[in-house]
């Protein structure tokens, strides 16, 4: 069961393995929103090639995603996957960013407010919504991702299929409204998602998983 004190207990167990994350992995907001729709169904491996190629064109801004084409987009971002699908998404996003008038904009708005909005936008689920509103407004959202939900339930703290609205409010409610700790939690189970067990004393990952939480 999900409490304060074992939120609290694993995320320092996450922090002392591990150490700072320095998580996401972005020069300026507007990068870490496209990073959140690239990301989407593949690995950050894909998605670094796609940024990298729009760097290079000069196209990973607002206005430039905004004014190009639906089949050129889709061509820079081929290496992320389903290319023409997030080309769409992308569009949509800003289009809508666009039309709120902009990233200082957005700013003014409420969490509740900028969640909700974004949630209407095509082809943004909660977790994409979640990722924009941690990494580029530094909004207290906890991301409820696949790794969050193997962790939580290999700890025996959840049943691994709860809704995600369910689940996020769960955690939320027993956590101080820290961004910076959220950024760091959230980093820290990507970071333990990708070590591999090797069953030796110094395991990193049997430090995280194999003790009960108290």
């Amino acid at each position: 069961m999900l409490s304060k004190n074992n939120l609290l207990s694993l995320y320092q167990r996450l922090f002392d393995t591990y150490g700072p994350q320095n998580w996401w992995p972005a020069n300026f907001p507007f990068e870490v929103i496209v990073g959140a729709v690239l990301t989407q169904n593949t690995s950050w491996t894909n998605v670094e090639k796609a940024i990298i190629n729009l760097k290079k064109k000069g196209l990973l801004s607002l206005e430039a995603i905004h004014k190009l084409d639906h089949i050129s987009l889709a061509e820079v971002i081929r290496p992320s996957g389903y290319f023409n699908l997030k080309a769409k998404r992308l569009k949509h996003l800003c289009e809508w960013i666009t039309m709120q008038g902009g990233m200082e904009t957005l700013q003014s708005y409420s969490t509740d407010e900028f969640r909700n909005s974004l949630l209407e936008v095509n082809g943004i689920g909660p977790e994409t919504a979640d990722d924009i509103l941690l990494y580029a407004f530094d909004r207290p959202v906890f991301i409820i991702d696949t790794y969050t939900r193997r962790l939580l339930k290999n700890l025996t703290l959840i049943k691994g299929d709860e809704d995600y609205e369910v689940l996020r409010n769960g955690i939320e409610a027993n956590l101080q409204a820290d961004y910076q700790m959220y950024n760091e939690y959230h980093a820290l189970i990507v970071r333990h998602a990708k070590e591999k067990c090797v069953s030796t004393s110094d395991c990193l990952h049997c430090k995280i998983e194999t003790t009960v939480l108290r």
